[in-house]
């Protein structure tokens, strides 16, 4: 065989990748429909109201799976967020889009609270463990009532100060690339 014609043939192609693509499996929508954030952050309201009145500790639980659920995978797996995306949202027919980041943050932000209510219960410490079910009512009431996120507004604090890098989300930094 001549050396030239090894190189003439066709080159193989790489085979073709298998296996999980993790960026997917985790991501988080960008941006967010507002008003689906709120109804979720209302659904939570209820939920935790329900927990917080009845004693019922398996409620911290749910919330807190909720949340890490939201968490981790975005809205595909949390029954709470379903609802509020698939079926009270679209009833509603309004849409607001807003960065995604600030809401991912502030999932993570409901995660580590109603964790930590769930633990401090498990522990044997109610009255802690009510406390901060109190704090994530108060700003998940923000967030449903008031359209205030608290999380959001501590992720931008963040940001500015340079703890969260700036192209983690750069509609938060640029106005231009904000949603109307």
């Amino acid at each position: 065989m001549p050396a030239d014609s090894a190189s003439s043939a066709p080159a193989k192609s790489a085979p073709a990748t298998r296996g999980i693509d993790w960026h997917r499996v985790f991501a988080f929508p960008n941006p967010v429909n507002e008003y689906a954030a709120r109804i979720t952050a209302a659904l939570v309201v209820a939920l935790s109201a329900v927990t917080l009145l009845t004693g019922f500790g398996w409620g911290l639980a749910v919330i807190a799976a909720g949340f890490w659920l939201r968490v981790l995978f975005g809205p595909r797996i949390s029954p709470l967020a379903q609802l509020s995306v698939k079926v009270l949202t679209p009833w509603l027919g309004r849409t607001r889009l807003v960065p995604g980041p600030p809401k991912r943050f502030a999932q993570g932000i409901g995660a580590a609270v109603s964790t930590a209510s769930a633990v401090l219960l498990a522990a044997g410490l109610a009255p802690a463990a009510w406390v901060l079910l109190a704090v994530l009512i108060t700003a998940a009431s923000l967030e449903a009532f008031a359209g205030f996120c608290l999380g959001c507004t501590i992720f931008g604090f963040l940001q500015r100060r340079g703890l969260i890098p700036e192209d983690v989300c750069e509609a938060c930094n640029n106005i231009s690339l904000r949603g109307a």
